[in-house]
């Protein structure tokens, strides 16, 4: 049985952990870059990064933080996050950069944020997890498939946590992020 331990829900109106808003101070910063000074700082990447890792990137953060020997390397924790558009937002900015023959200009820079795990191997690199990353597009009602995904992460034998959740940015103002952190109990009887 997954049993949901944490949880963190961001969208531009702010953010809400284990059902408290999140305090943040007046600023004049974007939201996710207040989050980010507020919360995280002190990782330098996060200026570089796409729309959906700074989204996935600052919400694990808020879900994270305060956790015991948090960047301690461990093997027993998952990441698997799921999207609907997926880099969307970055594959349309890095078509703009190759689209002019006469002014053809692909940039790297662009380019390595067009796949949309991205997001769950910057979590993993940051908090030094070593275990299964994974993030899933889908469509329609995901959420069956959502529990499915993360169930299945437990039939590793070292998996004892899955940070997980859905991270949506196809561009604009229309960003959210919900993520848990879930562990698993055994069924008495079960396999």
């Amino acid at each position: 049985m997954l049993t949901i331990g944490r949880w963190i829900r961001l969208t531009p109106a702010g953010a809400v952990r284990d059902g408290e808003p999140v305090r943040l101070e007046p600023s004049d910063d974007p939201l996710l870059v207040a989050l980010y000074r507020r919360y995280a700082g002190g990782y330098p990447k996060f200026f570089k990064m796409d729309p959906l890792c700074r989204l996935g990137f600052v919400a694990s953060e808020l879900l994270l933080d305060g956790e015991a020997e948090r960047f301690t390397p461990r093997e027993d924790r998952a990441v698997v996050l799921f999207t609907r558009s997926g880099s969307f937002a970055s594959d349309s900015r890095y078509q703009q950069t190759i689209a002019d023959p006469a002014d053809y200009y692909p940039s790297p820079a662009v380019f390595v944020y067009t796949l949309a795990n991205i997001v769950t191997g910057e979590i993993a690199i940051r908090n030094r997890y070593l275990g299964e990353t994974s993030c899933y597009l889908l469509d329609g009602d995901p959420v069956p498939q959502m529990v499915a995904t993360v169930g299945e992460a437990f039939l590793d034998p070292e998996t004892r946590s899955v940070l997980c959740g859905w991270v949506e940015h196809p561009g604009g103002g229309e960003a959210a992020a919900t993520l848990f952190l879930v562990g698993c109990e055994e069924v008495p009887g079960g396999t």
